[in-house]
């Protein structure tokens, strides 16, 4: 979701395969030899291949939207949405795909509740910081739209929708309310849970 949100954003023409989930294919030999880790996504840019969500982000805009808000060249503005892409992969990304996979995925009478619920209680520290970073301004690192709000929209719409009991946390819900008001956010992003 990451990648084609940032596409659509940027307008640029791509060829959408789908694979992993109920598609399958990611076991694939073919789809083994572009990406060992068998996850999606996997960017072939003419021959290029690219895996890893957020790599792949700072590799079309560094190729394609070189002037572009959402990844601005200047070193200091790039920096801090690069801190904050590393703080969504290694503080989240674990705790959230656990209640993800938990609660969307596994069947009930398979769950390990006693996992959900740390990991909802592991997740609520990062989403409390993005809570505080947002208290001041619009989006993460200030008032426009950057890879940082890429790459943690796509888990605040899981955040949100997964029944789990969530702290208050308003700075958060008001930014999730303006990404759900974004045409490209509310078509490709906010889709139901799966």
């Amino acid at each position: 979701m990451k990648v084609i949100w940032l596409l659509e954003e940027l307008q640029h023409p791509y060829e959408r395969i789908d694979v992993g989930g109920p598609f399958g294919q990611t076991k694939t030999a073919e789809y083994l030899a572009m990406n060992p880790t068998s996850l999606v996504p996997t960017l072939d840019d003419n021959g290029f291949i690219l895996w890893e969500s957020n790599a792949i982000l700072r590799y079309i805009c560094q190729s394609y939207a070189t002037m572009s808000s959402l990844f601005p060249p200047e070193p200091r503005s790039r920096a801090v949405i690069d801190h904050w892409m590393e703080f969504q992969q290694t503080t989240l990304n674990r705790p959230q795909s656990v209640i993800f996979q938990g609660l969307v995925r596994t069947p009930p009478e398979q769950r390990d509740n006693n996992a959900i619920l740390a990991a909802v209680a592991e997740a609520t520290k990062p989403w409390s910081i993005i809570d505080r970073a947002l208290a001041s301004h619009p989006f993460i690192t200030g008032k426009e739209l950057t890879l940082a709000d890429i790459v943690f929209g796509v888990h605040v719409h899981r955040w949100f929708n997964m029944p789990i009991e969530r702290p208050e946390l308003p700075n958060l819900r008001e930014w999730y309310d303006r990404l759900l008001a974004l045409p490209i956010y509310a078509e490709h992003v906010a889709r139901p849970l799966v």
